[in-house]
Parts: structure tokens; C-alpha cells; sequence
């Protein structure tokens, strides 16, 4: 593998000093980009683009050559995992991700057992390696998984959704179930994670999306303890380096100081959470990643520009930030809002890292 020649995001994920603060962006590649579009167009669908690695490789990379970020971002998405289970994953157009077979009946929760990543999973980890191998060591890999609570919302309902109702009916009604599910897919999460950090991954995120729809008791006993759980079992150190954590619950603020406490190295925030204060409850014990609202892509260039150096000037002086958007990129972004952005963080943060 050859050398990292920029390595300031996985410094910042450990709070090591840096020159300026490192910018990735949720979602950054998407359908904002027409070369994307056009990738995704060959595919034929949005599966096919994820179970090639060929394909997953190219729309990685397309927003590297665009853009000066200083990492890249597996191209898959979280319920790879749960389709590797056997429950049947299919996007209807226009309606999002479904599953055929949602865990509703107590003898197909009791069978769920957790793929072997090796196997099932194969073209997630063989994209990982040919991504590592194109990037030649420009900037650092990160890989991802969904959450346990959240890929198990998925699994339950069968669908996105507003209200979760068959979750939280299996939450209060029987728990015993819900945590079989969770118990299986936190044992496919850290295989999963572990298989792309030895694939080449160098830094891991696990997404829980829907965990802030819980109750802050739900939380932590449905979500929080399962993530803590996979933060301990994960690979620490590859090719001599350490493989940094990173946890993003949307919609998790009310609960940060506890989510900073479950092993991780970086805490993601999104935007209904001021970072400054954020770095006030959690003082030096994590990194943070976040946290402008994605909407504001959507306005001038002048007003993006503007919001940006609000993040950092709220942050504030010193290491620990991963500059990062509250959620992800609106497939509405104009691009060249985006270029505005990574600039800005990139021209204005070095005056947040100067050491007096």
C-alpha cells in the first residue's frame, strides 16, 4: 500500500494537531453530480452500482477529482447487510429501499444469523480494496456500516418510516425479540466493519439514523449499548496505524455527552446541536464531526461561504474537528456550492490551527 500523503482526518479523528480542519461530506458522492448520474445510469439501477465494485470504485473517486476533501467514503449503502441476510432488499422507483421479507413472525427472527462478510458481502469488501488501490494513497478510506437499531428499524418495518410503529411495538410489546435482532446484527456489523478495515479501510463510521426517534430510555437500552459494543470489538490498528471510530446518531444531541463515553474516537453531529457547545459538554474525550445543515448548499454561494465560518468559529481554536455536514448532500446541490464550501473550510480553518 503506499503512503498516506495527506492524513489530516484521521490526525483530526485521534485530536492530533493539524494545519487546517479536514473536510468530507455525507453523501458526497450522489446524484448532485452529473458524472454520477451518468455511472449510475450505466448500472441500470442502484444495486447494480453497489454490487460493482468497478462501478462503486468510480463514483468514489468522482467527487475526489471534483472536489479538495481529505477523505474518501466506501460508495454502498447500510442495508447491504440486512439484503445479505436473506430479507430480500429492492428499491421501488421512486419510493426508496424495501425489503420482501420483514422480520414480523418469531421463527424468522430466531433464524436470523449474521453473513459472513467474506461471502455474502464479498463486493462491499472487494470495492473497498480497489477504492484503496485508485486512491494510491492520496487521502485516507473511510468505511461505514448502519447502526444495529437503525439497519433493525429497516429490517422490522420493511421500509423507511415516520412513525416505526412495528418497532416500537416490538420494543414495548417484546423486547426479548428486538434485542435477539439487535444481538445478530451487532455480531454482523463488527465483522462487516472489520472485514473492510482489513480490506483497507482506515477509519469506520457507523451510522444510526434513526436512533433519535427513540425515547431517551429506549435509546439506551435499544441503541446506544450495541454501539458501544461493536466501538470495542473493532480492529484498532492496521498497517501500523490506528483505525479511527466514529459514531453519528441523528438527532442524538440530547444524549451527547453519554454517546461520547461509548469508546468511539469521533462523535458526529447534526445541525440542531451548536458545535461550540457540543465541545463544551464533551471536553477532550472525543473528536467531532459535523455539522452544517446540508439545506444551505441549496442557497448563494455568499450564504454558504458565510455558514461555514460560523462552524469553525463556534468550534473554535485548536484540533478535534472533522468539518462535515449535519446529514447528507441534497441530490438539488448545485456543485459548485459544494466547491464554495470545501474551499472556504479549507482557506478559513488555518487561522483556528496557528499555534501562538
Amino acid at each position: 500500500m503506499s503512503a498516506l500523503k495527506n492524513d489530516t482526518f484521521l490526525r483530526a479523528l485521534l485530536r492530533q494537531p493539524t494545519e487546517y480542519t479536514p473536510t468530507w461530506l455525507m453523501r458526497q458522492a450522489g446524484r448532485y453530480l452529473p458524472e454520477y448520474c451518468a455511472t449510475r445510469a450505466r448500472a441500470g439501477s442502484f444495486l447494480n452500482l453497489c454490487k460493482s465494485p468497478t462501478l462503486a470504485t468510480e463514483v468514489t473517486l468522482q467527487p475526489l477529482a471534483r472536489y479538495n476533501l481529505d477523505a474518501a467514503i466506501l460508495f454502498s449503502d447500510i442495508l447491504t447487510v440486512p439484503d445479505a441476510m436473506g430479507l430480500g432488499l429492492y428499491f421501488a422507483e421512486g419510493e426508496g429501499p424495501k425489503f420482501e421479507r420483514p422480520l414480523r413472525e418469531e421463527w424468522a427472527i430466531r433464524n436470523l444469523e449474521p453473513p459472513n462478510p467474506h461471502d455474502h458481502l464479498r463486493y462491499v469488501i472487494d470495492a473497498v480494496a480497489e477504492i484503496r488501490k485508485s486512491l494510491d494513497g492520496s487521502v485516507p478510506l473511510i468505511g461505514f456500516s448502519g447502526s444495529p437499531f437503525t439497519l433493525s428499524c429497516y429490517m422490522i418495518e420493511g421500509q423507511g418510516s415516520d412513525s416505526y410503529t412495528q418497532v416500537k411495538k416490538m420494543i414495548y410489546g417484546r423486547p426479548d425479540l428486538m434485542h435477539h435482532i439487535l444481538e445478530v446484527t451487532t455480531r454482523a456489523v463488527i465483522d462487516y466493519l472489520n472485514a473492510q478495515i482489513e480490506a483497507g479501510a482506515q477509519a469506520v463510521m457507523v451510522f444510526d439514523s434513526w436512533g433519535g426517534m427513540l425515547s431517551q430510555a429506549a435509546y439506551l437500552e435499544f441503541s446506544l449499548p450495541y454501539m458501544a459494543r461493536i466501538m470495542a470489538e473493532l480492529t484498532r490498528e492496521r498497517d501500523g496505524r490506528t483505525v479511527p471510530r466514529i459514531v453519528f446518531t441523528k438527532g442524538g444531541g440530547l444524549w451527547l455527552e453519554k454517546i461520547a463515553a461509548c469508546g468511539a474516537d469521533a462523535v458526529g453531529l447534526d445541525w440542531t446541536i451548536d458545535i461550540g457547545d457540543a465541545r463544551r459538554r464533551v471536553g477532550d474525550k472525543v473528536a467531532l464531526q459535523g455539522n452544517m445543515d446540508p439545506t444551505i448548499l441549496l442557497t448563494t454561494p455568499e450564504a454558504v461561504a458565510r455558514e461555514a465560518e460560523a462552524v469553525l468559529t463556534s468550534y473554535g481554536h485548536g484540533s478535534g474537528h472533522v468539518f462535515n455536514l449535519g446529514h447528507g448532500i441534497s441530490q438539488f446541490t448545485p456543485p459548485e456550492n459544494v466547491s464554495v464550501l470545501v474551499e472556504t473550510v479549507r482557506e478559513k480553518s488555518r487561522a483556528f490551527h496557528q499555534v501562538a
